[in-house]
């Protein structure tokens, strides 16, 4: 039970209290017992995910399983030459890292080698090779060069449908291909020979 000294009234918890000031009658409620709020927590949390953080065009493995649809890798997984326990930051195109890591984009792909390990690339706005390389860099980043088979280059990644549809299987190589030089070093190359004819 509630009093109020100023007005002389009396009221319950759960009964609104009106209050008339300059003629304007202004009600308060107890805001526990409040139509509108539950005393569950539970019946309040969010019943519904944002749809801020997904992305239009950029699908669950799962879903593309139950259609059949078909996976194309990118081919330019095939040329990072990057080494497994080195930061992926590293290697000698930085452009390859923002290449999607398949078409259609995925939001969370398995990554698995022959031996078994797994390990999961995410990206809700679809996984692109930087996600993967790093996913892969955060599980070999202790590993010494002698630790790794002797394979310590990314060779590339292969999709079988029949063997497993939701998962990766990750490809490595003994030594990197031969650093291509950039257009800018043809260039100066071609210019230098076209100086000493």
């Amino acid at each position: 039970m509630l009093q109020d000294t100023k007005l002389g009234t009396t009221t319950t918890a759960s009964q609104p209290m009106n209050i008339k000031t300059d003629g304007l009658d202004l009600e308060q409620v107890d805001s526990a017992t409040s139509e509108g709020l539950s005393s569950s927590p539970i019946e309040n949390k969010i019943r519904h995910r944002r749809t801020s953080s997904t992305v239009s065009g950029v699908f669950n493995i799962n879903d593309l399983e139950k259609e059949g649809a078909d996976i194309q890798i990118s081919i330019e997984t095939q040329r990072t030459n990057w080494k497994i326990n080195t930061n992926p930051s590293t290697i000698a195109d930085p452009d390859l890292l923002k290449v999607p890591l398949c078409t259609p984009p995925l939001k969370k792909i398995d990554l698995v080698w022959p031996s078994g390990l797994t390990v999961s690339a995410r990206n809700m706005k679809g996984v692109t090779i930087k996600d993967a390389m790093d996913a892969i860099y955060k599980q070999f980043k202790k590993k010494a060069d002698d630790e790794l088979d002797g394979k310590p280059i990314l060779a590339g990644f292969e999709w079988d449908r029949e063997e497993c549809y939701t998962k990766f299987i990750v490809h490595q190589k003994k030594e990197g291909a031969p650093v291509s030089t950039s257009k800018k070093d043809k260039k100066a190359k071609k210019a230098e020979g076209g100086d000493a004819a």
